[in-house]
Order: C-alpha cells, then sequence, then structure tokens
C-alpha cells in the first residue's frame, strides 16, 4: 500500500502496455521484504507532461525512461552521468537533492550480457586474424547505447537505418560482402515484438552463416522472427532479456547510493 513515506519509482515512455519493469521491480521489492517501496507506469502521451507527474507525485525517486523519451528527456534533466551523456540518451533518473540527474544502464547491461557470447564463439586468434565487425539496426536511443558499447570494445560498429545517412548504411545495402566481414548484428528497433511477432528488420537472411551473432534487444517473444531466421542459418543469437534484468539491476544500485 502506497502512502506518504513510500519511495516511488516507475517507467516513463509511451505506450507501456508490455513493460518490463513494473512487474520485475513489483516481483523484487516481495521477494526481498522491502515495504517502503513501489513501482509504477507512467504512459505519458508527450514528454512535456514529466514536470506535471513529478510535481504530483512528490514521493517521486527514480525513475526509468524507455521508447520513445530516452533522447527526449534529456533537456528535462538537470545533470547527465558520464554513462548518458557519452551515449546522448537517458533510461534512468535519480532524484537527488532536488535536481534530476539521468544515467544510462543500457550500455552496463548490454555489454555484461554480450560479451561473454564474443568470448566464446570467437578465440582470440580468430579476433586477430578477422578484426569483428557489426552491424546496429535501427539509430534511437537504445542504438545510441549499443554503438557506444560495440566501438568501446573495438567492435567496429555500422547503422543500418530505412534511411540514407552520412556513416548509415540502409537496409538495400547489405549485400554478401558487407554480411559476411560484420559478424554481430543487433537488433534495436522493435521489429518483431509481440503482439507483431510476424516482422522482422529486412535483412538478407539467407546470407548469414555459423560465425554470425544475432542479439536482439526484444525479449517478447523468446525467440524473434530475426533470431528465429539467424537459427535456421546456424547463427549464435541471444534476447534482451539478461540485459534487461542487468540494468534494471544497476538502475536500483544507483537509486539506492
Amino acid at each position: 500500500m502506497k502512502n506518504q513515506t513510500t519511495k516511488l519509482y516507475g517507467l516513463i515512455g509511451y505506450p507501456l502496455s508490455h513493460s518490463f519493469s513494473k512487474g520485475y521491480f513489483t516481483k523484487k521489492f516481495e521477494k526481498a521484504g522491502i515495504t517502503d517501496c513501489f513501482y509504477d507506469n507512467f504512459p505519458l502521451e508527450n514528454i512535456d507532461l514529466l514536470p506535471q507527474l513529478i510535481a504530483t507525485n512528490p514521493n517521486l525517486a527514480g525513475l526509468n525512461v524507455t521508447i520513445p523519451y530516452k533522447q527526449q528527456v534529456i533537456p528535462f534533466l538537470d545533470e547527465l552521468h558520464e554513462s548518458a551523456a557519452a551515449v546522448g540518451a537517458v533510461n534512468t533518473i535519480k532524484f537527488q537533492d532536488g535536481k534530476l540527474i539521468g544515467f544510462n544502464t543500457d550500455v552496463y547491461g548490454f555489454e555484461q550480457s554480450l560479451l561473454p557470447i564474443i568470448n566464446k564463439k570467437y578465440d582470440k586468434k580468430y579476433t586477430e586474424i578477422t578484426a569483428l565487425k557489426s552491424l546496429v539496426l535501427g539509430t534511437g536511443g537504445a542504438a545510441k547505447a549499443i554503438f557506444y558499447i560495440l566501438k568501446k570494445n573495438n567492435l567496429n560498429p555500422t547503422y543500418v537505418s530505412r534511411t540514407k545517412k552520412q556513416n548509415q548504411l540502409i537496409y538495400s545495402h547489405l549485400d554478401k560482402a558487407i554480411i559476411d566481414e560484420n559478424q554481430i548484428i543487433i537488433n534495436t528497433t522493435p521489429l518483431g515484438m509481440s503482439p507483431k511477432i510476424d516482422t522482422c528488420p529486412d535483412l538478407p537472411y539467407e546470407l548469414l552463416t555459423e560465425n554470425h551473432i544475432l542479439y536482439d534487444l526484444v525479449y517478447n517473444p523468446e525467440v524473434t522472427l530475426f533470431l528465429g531466421k539467424g537459427l535456421q542459418q546456424g547463427a549464435t543469437v541471444k534476447n534482451g532479456l539478461e540485459m534487461l534484468h542487468l540494468q534494471a539491476e544497476k538502475a536500483w544500485e544507483i537509486w539506492q547510493a
């Protein structure tokens, strides 16, 4: 039961019908016997409604941020932690001493989830012979965090988008040569997410091989059409559920610090 002393946490975005966070934190609080914290969803049709949300909920202690506001929320914040400043996107807000501080825990969750797969699949010798390259499908707030981590770990990322921009590829450019040299392909778009499970990024999936890793930030369904098509070609695949768990725990750590 919420009361005036309850610390309120929540998720902003729109829509939030398939949110992971509320269920995750509610179970976390119940399991840990945390009775003075509550987590709720705050679907905001416009990011300009954020100040009103804060004003009407004085016990707010932290927020998670999801599509489409990971970049749009930045002007409403007082400070950016280096994790968010480096990426240019925020997925966690800490309320501290009357200030709103933006963090990005996607970078932590993705890095801790992806690197073990790479280390297992590609031994040191292979990596030395062939510099690993990667494709980031999408260019939104989540994509920026993914791109940052791939670049940090020398995985030579390139954005792929539906529209042509400088230093980006478009899907129709993805021929055999590009697919062959980019062993890691990350889907940061919502394509394939329930209920639209019959959608997927427009890739030449027949060119994938057992040398590829396909990583999908979507976790519902467990095996998206994107991942399923990769499995048919022998690729290693992983969905975004572990990343979500890791970034959520990192957010909780930040809120409690």
